[in-house]
């Protein structure tokens, strides 16, 4: 069916323009809630099983950041170690991978033992911060690079 009878409509037919109105901001977090998407940031960090242990602290920031500010400051503690976590098992898969193959498999298993030992110590870290959190402290990791602010 046309819609050849309705009047044109909105700026391009020369009528008033709606002015722009921003969202709301979200509300702020209450106590609580802070201390939960805190807490959420770092337990997320186990997610380094799967490659993915940077992902719920980059969203918790994302999200919250402006929300809470105990959920600012635990999201980018968290962030930057699974940051580092990650760019270090990177780093451990290329050097491993060309030296397997220079050493025709040799170093392949000290290079996933060490993967492993990356991951089961981030995931500890990860859940000793969020227990941490969660009993109303802050966590800091013992290494850490903080490249976000």
């Amino acid at each position: 069916m046309s819609n050849s009878n309705l009047p044109p409509q909105g700026p391009a037919a020369g009528g008033p323009q709606q002015p722009y109105t921003p969202a709301a901001p979200a509300a702020p977090l209450t106590t609580a809630e802070d201390k939960q998407w805190a807490s959420v940031a770092h337990f997320g960090g186990v997610a380094v099983l799967f490659w993915l242990g940077w992902v719920p602290p980059l969203i918790t920031y994302l999200v919250f950041k402006d929300r809470g500010p105990r959920t600012n400051v635990e999201s980018k503690e968290s962030l930057n170690f699974q940051i580092l976590v990650t760019a270090v098992l990177v780093i451990n898969a290329i050097i491993g991978t060309i030296l397997s193959i220079v050493t025709f498999g040799l170093w392949a298993l000290i290079q996933l033992l060490i993967h492993w030992i990356v991951v089961i110590v981030a995931v500890v870290f990860s859940i000793l911060g969020g227990v941490r959190v969660n009993a109303g402290g802050t966590y800091r990791y013992p290494v850490n690079v903080r490249l976000i602010k």
